[in-house]
């Protein structure tokens, strides 16, 4: 008796460890990671042509999500900075779980 409870303890206590463990992954640890995953989502779904002509991307982090955007590139070739917009369109954006990879949100605005 004393040694099953002894096992139970045992496994009980790893348990716990590797469930801390594995909270603690990182799967998305930086902005490059963060753009490599966008744009290997992005292409299927609108397009190697519309996302290579929303280049450069950016990463922010807020919490435990990327989010990640185009630029909105005008006909000029130049991207758009300045308000209000100086041409139209609009860019895929995603937001993507830094601790699991997982993909929350993904849209492209008009």
């Amino acid at each position: 008796m004393k040694l099953f409870l002894m096992l139970c303890c045992i496994l009980a206590t790893t348990s716990l460890a590797v469930s801390r463990e594995l909270l603690k992954r990182n799967y998305v640890p930086n902005s490059e990671t963060a753009i490599t995953i966008a744009e290997a989502v992005f292409i299927p779904v609108y397009g190697r042509k519309q996302i290579e002509s929303e280049r450069a991307f950016t990463a922010t982090l807020r919490g435990d999500v990327w989010t990640v955007a185009g630029t909105l590139n005008c006909s000029d070739g130049k991207p758009q900075t300045d308000k209000p917009p100086t041409c139209a369109g609009g860019v895929a954006v995603v937001k993507i779980s830094k601790m699991n990879a997982r993909i929350i949100s993904m849209t492209h605005y008009k």
